[in-house]
């Protein structure tokens, strides 16, 4: 009977695997239970009691290599890990509302200048705008006079303004023919001239004044006859300066010509410069 129960034994480790280095080889179609559903409880406890009464046969035999289980047990199955799905968070449902508009930040360095580019096609034309309001009076910055004298002029024991009886041109009437003055309502640079003529055997002697001073004077000596004389400056004047001419006082007998037929005596002056242009 012991020596069935070694064959026994025998058989049953060449059906089972067994450890690495040993020298059994597994046989072809062998079973592997991996699940214990799948081994039946009765090839189990034959398998154990076969492994005692194997033991006790082997006692006073020498000791062998013992198979050894490498399978897992029944009760430690393998198992793939299963999916956990990951919450996914949308976050345009956590976007929050529109935040206050903040500070303006200092402004930075102007860059390069850049190529200026094409002139581009003209638009089309726009519609006619509102009448604006009227401007201010326009400022004439202009001048000019030309006058005459018809009659002659003695002298006398004081100096005597020349006076004008004929008006050739008067612009914006600066020359007032009352008084005989020319009054400055433009500043700026002008031209004046002045033209006589003498009498036989007296003096001419006249001065073109402004304000209250002596300017230029017209002078012509003695003589046997008479003659055309004249005499011209230019002047720079401020506003509510004036220009006129004087016959000088009677200390010697001084005179000019003219009649009622001709104009022989002339005064004229006009504005050159206005002294606000540049």
């Amino acid at each position: 009977m012991e020596g069935l129960w070694v064959h026994g034994v025998l058989l049953l480790c060449l059906l089972l695997p067994c450890p690495a280095g040993s020298q059994t080889s597994p046989i072809p179609n062998q079973r592997w239970w991996t699940y214990p559903e799948e081994a039946p409880s009765q090839h189990q406890a034959a398998r154990a009691t076969q492994e005692q009464k194997a033991d006790g046969a082997q006692e006073g035999l020498p000791q062998r290599t013992r198979c050894v289980r490498c399978c897992p047990s029944p009760d430690q199955h393998f198992s793939y890990p299963q999916y956990q799905p990951r919450p996914q968070i949308n976050m345009t449902i956590l976007k929050g509302e529109k935040g206050d508009r903040g500070e303006r930040g200092m402004q930075g360095k102007f860059g390069k200048t850049g190529v200026a580019g094409s002139r581009g096609h003209a638009g089309p034309k726009g519609q006619k705008g509102s009448v604006g309001a009227p401007g201010e009076r326009c400022k004439n910055h202009y001048a000019a006079f030309s006058v005459g004298r018809k009659k002659p002029l003695h002298s006398n024991d004081y100096y005597q303004t020349l006076i004008f009886d004929t008006e050739f041109v008067n612009l914006y009437d600066h020359f007032n023919m009352f008084t005989g003055k020319f009054y400055c309502y433009v500043p700026g640079i002008y031209y004046f001239s002045l033209n006589v003529h003498t009498w036989n055997q007296k003096e001419t002697y006249l001065h073109i004044m402004r304000n209250e001073a002596e300017v230029v004077i017209l002078y012509a000596q003695v003589s046997d006859r008479s003659i055309m004389q004249s005499q011209s400056v230019m002047l720079e004047l401020q506003e509510q300066d004036e220009v006129w001419v004087r016959l000088y006082k009677g200390e010697r007998e001084n005179a000019i010509f003219s009649d009622e037929y001709d104009t022989y005596i002339t005064f004229s002056g006009h504005l050159i410069k206005y002294s606000g242009d540049p």
